[in-house]
């Protein structure tokens, strides 16, 4: 389980007084003694090393490590058995006075197991594994995806933490992108008539052909749009029609090739049912503006020849950039979780279905699969996603502490709105209450100063209250800061 703010607060007050003690050389003792090992074989090695310290050649520097080991070992004797988490213990001469000696022993029972056995003299004690442990060890990867965007980040304790964010190319779902044609390519009616493209509207009635029925029919016009493009092809057979390369052809075998796969000599099929071979093509690098239509049928004649409409291509073009988009999604999580062996889950969240198909098709790799615990609707993508994905698992993250500092915060917040006589902030506001025993809940935020806090705690533990120090990692915390530091929920409301 992650480290409460409280619990971290109190294992770093505890490492700043020790950092701020120098011994005059190395003379200092850190003990770590790992969670179930055998108490006595600790104390039977630090009387060994009291023989071995009668070595040391500087009698003052001999002095304070065997009476810092005597000491030590009195301290180890008031235990009946090695605590549930271990013990760290740190002793040595503590005076910062020249001359003078103060042979302290200071321990901790970690709030997590320690894993560590160790026997260190210094000129300074040895820290770095409390200062690990006040690192996160639980942490939850964040995915948060739709079509366009995607963000992945961390959860870690209180912090989230945006690790990538990348963009698709996947074309829209309206008029952006299609294969196209000219404006003024002339376009063949359903009751015979001829018509350029621009003067083409939804409802109109085009020919098209039926190739179950080998025969040409009616097929109602259901889009039109422009496109600009920067290359056009020109394809000549006995006419010319001017597309750009993306737009699809039938070939009088009935397949489909793109303006910019056809080459001199293919038969296409043209607006008599007749193979048509192509003479000449001419590819120009320009910018123009092109315009398409998208039929029942998803095929219409023009310029006598038979032409897709855009729409299953188009389908196509989407869904391979989709399928793109979401291999890079899938590699980028590989890259920022497969290594990370302390993450306990995966969060997954985005508007509509589209993170239901990056999962469901395999796009996520399959042991980082089996770590997803919550898939999410959200309204969001980017940093405001990866934040609602948090804050809507809540169910799952019931036991996160991010999770309990946003409850707590939102009553008092509630309160604050609408029972203003049963909270208080500020410091003067809370002083007052607690001299009146009248708070519930005391919450602290992280920002105030570690002298600060202690006094608070020891208040509320002679009145009762309960006691969280709030992060200031969610935008609740911040506000608490911004308070004065410190607020209330009372027992009972103050006149």
């Amino acid at each position: 389980m992650a480290l409460s703010t409280k619990e971290k607060q109190k294992v770093k007050r505890f490492v700043r007084s020790l950092e701020k003690i120098r011994g005059r050389h190395t003379e200092l003792v850190s003990v770590y003694i790992p969670a179930g090992y055998d108490l006595n074989k600790i104390i039977q090695h630090l009387a060994q090393e009291q023989g071995t310290a009668a070595n040391i050649k500087d009698k003052t520097t001999q002095t304070h490590v065997i009476d810092s080991l005597e000491r030590m070992i009195r301290h180890l004797r008031l235990f009946k058995r090695t605590p549930e988490n271990g013990l760290a213990l740190f002793s040595g001469n503590i005076s910062d006075r020249e001359g003078k000696t103060d042979i302290q022993v200071l321990s901790i029972e970690p709030p997590q197991p320690l894993k560590i056995r160790m026997y260190r003299c210094d000129q300074t004690f040895v820290l770095e594994p409390l200062r690990e442990i006040m690192d996160v060890r639980e942490t939850y990867g964040l995915i948060v995806l739709d079509k366009r965007e995607a963000n992945l980040g961390l959860l870690r304790g209180t912090a989230i933490q945006e690790l990538t964010s990348m963009t698709s190319a996947v074309p829209g779902k309206t008029k952006a992108g299609g294969q196209c044609l000219h404006p003024e390519t002339v376009v063949h009616l359903a009751d015979g008539q001829l018509l350029q493209l621009e003067e083409i509207n939804i409802g109109d009635e085009v020919l098209s052909y039926d190739f179950t029925k080998q025969t040409f029919v009616p097929s109602k016009v259901l889009e039109t749009w422009e496109v600009k493009k920067e290359k056009v092809y020109t394809i000549t057979t006995e006419d010319t029609i001017v597309a750009s390369g993306d737009h699809l052809f039938f070939l009088a075998d009935g397949t489909t090739k793109a303006a910019e796969e056809l080459q001199v000599g293919m038969q296409l099929l043209n607006g008599n049912g007749q193979p048509a071979s192509i003479t000449y093509i001419v590819i120009e690098e320009k910018e123009i503006t092109l315009i398409d239509i998208k039929v029942e049928n998803e095929n219409f004649v023009a310029e006598n020849l038979v032409v897709h409409n855009s729409a299953q291509r188009y389908a196509r073009i989407r869904e391979e950039a989709t399928k793109e988009f979401f291999n890079r999604i899938g590699e980028a999580a590989n890259k920022a979780f497969l290594e990370m062996k302390e993450m306990k889950g995966i969060l997954v969240g985005g508007p509509g279905m589209t993170k239901n198909q990056f999962l469901d098709r395999g796009f996520l790799n399959e042991q980082l699969r089996r770590k997803v615990i919550s898939v999410q609707d959200l309204g969001y993508t980017g940093d405001f996603g990866l934040r609602e994905l948090v804050d809507k698992s809540r169910d799952v993250l019931a036991k996160e502490i991010i999770i309990e500092e946003r409850v707590i915060m939102e009553k008092f917040f509630k309160l604050l709105a609408t029972e203003r006589e049963k909270v208080a902030y500020g410091e003067a506001d809370v002083d007052r209450a607690m001299l009146m025993g009248a708070i519930d809940t005391l919450l602290i935020s992280e920002a105030l100063p570690d002298e600060k806090v202690e006094a608070y705690e020891d208040k509320a533990e002679e009145t009762g209250a309960k006691v969280m120090i709030i992060s200031t990692d969610t935008g609740e915390g911040e506000q608490l800061r911004d308070l004065g530091g410190v607020a209330a929920i009372l027992r009972f409301a103050l006149v």
